[in-house]
């Protein structure tokens, strides 16, 4: 099993970013959100804490958080803080 989006093949990369783009039609269907943060942490430096690869595709709503430029993190209030 890969531990990060590096250690993919060059197949498994292109198959993945075709499921991020199968992943937000879907979404936008669905849910019509006004954005999307796709997020991957490759490395303990990075943040990663599952050391299997996976992806984050979330989908993002005006006025979800109060401030959403960093991205990903705290976008979820209840979730913030993993330490």
């Amino acid at each position: 099993m890969q531990s990060r989006f590096f250690d993919l093949t060059n197949a498994e990369q292109r198959e993945l970013l075709e499921m991020i783009g199968t992943v937000k039609v879907e979404l936008d269907a669905e849910l019509k959100p006004d954005g999307y943060n796709i997020g991957m942490n490759c490395g303990a430096a990075a943040g990663q804490t599952v050391m299997r690869f996976h992806c984050h595709v979330t989908p993002r709503f005006e006025g979800d958080v109060d401030d959403p430029r960093r991205g990903v993190q705290h976008c979820i209030p209840v979730k913030g803080n993993y330490l």
